[in-house]
């Protein structure tokens, strides 16, 4: 777990879901955190941000998939013995961890899950970085002030401001020493039924884009983008296993100029009004103008692209018709001259057999002549016959 040893501070986040792994997956697609075993216990698999750890994935086959924020105390059975004299529900009691901390999870009075954490090892408080959860916001059941005064009686959470929103109540926003870190209202028929439930939102720094990578990645968007006062803009969506989060671009930090963003820390994203709104819209429209420009080159270089493709299938074609036709040419030319070749024996074949076949008529001829001839002599009576005859005569 992140060692932290402030009070009331969010230090770390648990997403209960049936499915860790596609979980992983999932906001690793979307929001870029990698997967990384914790040193002390290899089977617990943390998400891992640019700035380091900042949760895990637990593994939840029933109940209701949804993240837990952990809440930093100094004093963890002090803080859970208050929260049961306040109402609270204790699921899992202090329980030591190897690194020598204990955590422990509680439900509200309104049933909404968080847990606490006590380190043995203090850190100083840092401000969110894009891919940090920067924003935590309670969906209250009922009154949202009742709330407020039972997390305050824990940690100590002062009130900063409240804003009217009309039919949907009172939005409250909490945090310590002038640092601002959520707020609470009364979800009424908005958001999941069912107990009250924390939502945590994440800093991204084209919210957007990582709109579209979540829906990619078959996750669903609940309500926005939309604009919320002081310029700042947020989403909220649902995983694919069910658990809700949010998204928050600063407005402010968008604004601020390069060199500002190298010399110092970035100051905490807020989601109350800022004093720079004019520089906040006009680096907004320059964001803008910037994308539209990329996707028009994007655009033109596809044009191209396919008009070359176009211009070299024609001549691909008749290439390979022309070298089709070279090749059964040159395969025709050896059969052509073998059957010239096997024509001209067969020719002389068949004359020898008309000559050896008329020789042979011939000589029955003669011989049949030759047989006529010697039986008419014999017939006469031979030559003395003949002779005898004449002198008759």
């Amino acid at each position: 777990m992140a060692d932290q040893n402030v009070r009331g501070r969010f230090v770390w986040h648990e997403l209960m879901t049936p499915n860790p792994d596609g979980a992983h997956e999932f906001y690793g697609a979307v929001l870029g955190w990698k997967k990384q075993p914790w040193e002390l216990d290899p089977s617990y698999l943390m998400f891992t941000a640019p700035s380091g750890p900042l949760g895990a994935a637990l593994e939840k086959p029933d109940g209701s998939p949804q993240w837990v924020p952990y809440i930093s105390t100094d004093d963890i059975d002090g803080t859970v013995d208050a929260a049961r004299r306040l109402g609270a529900r204790v699921d899992t009691p202090p329980t030591p961890v190897p690194s020598g901390g204990k955590y422990a999870v509680l439900a509200d009075p309104q049933g909404g899950l968080f847990g606490v954490y006590q380190s043995t090892t203090p850190t100083p408080d840092a401000a969110p970085q894009p891919g940090d959860f920067s924003w935590h916001e309670l969906a209250s059941t009922t009154d949202p002030l009742e709330a407020f005064r039972f997390y305050s009686e824990l940690f100590g959470w002062q009130e900063v401001s409240r804003t009217d929103m009309g039919a949907m109540g009172v939005y409250l926003i909490f945090g310590y020493d002038g640092t601002r870190l959520g707020g609470i209202f009364n979800r009424g028929q908005m958001g999941r039924p069912g107990p009250a439930y924390w939502l945590g939102y994440v800093s991204v720094q084209d919210l957007d884009g990582t709109i579209e990578k979540a829906k990619a990645a078959r996750g669903s968007v609940l309500m926005g983008p939309m604009e919320v006062p002081g310029g700042d803009r947020v989403a909220q969506l649902m995983d694919p296993h069910g658990a809700l989060f949010a998204l928050h671009w600063p407005a402010a930090a968008a604004a601020a100029a390069p060199e500002a963003e190298a010399a110092q820390a970035p100051s905490r994203e807020r989601m109350e009004p800022a004093s720079g709104r004019a520089a906040d819209k006009k680096a907004a429209v320059a964001k803008k103008k910037a994308k539209a420009a990329s996707a028009k080159r994007g655009k033109k270089t596809a044009a191209k692209k396919a008009t070359k493709k176009t211009a070299k299938k024609p001549a691909k074609k008749a290439a390979k018709k022309t070298t089709k036709k070279t090749t059964k040419k040159a395969a025709r030319r050896p059969a052509a001259k073998a059957g010239k070749r096997t024509a001209r024996k067969a020719a002389k074949k068949k004359t020898a057999r008309k000559a050896k076949k008329a020789t042979r008529k011939a000589g029955k001829k003669t011989a049949r002549r030759t047989k006529a001839k010697a039986a008419r002599r014999k017939a006469s009576g031979g030559p003395k016959a003949r002779a005898t005859r004449k002198k008759r005569r």
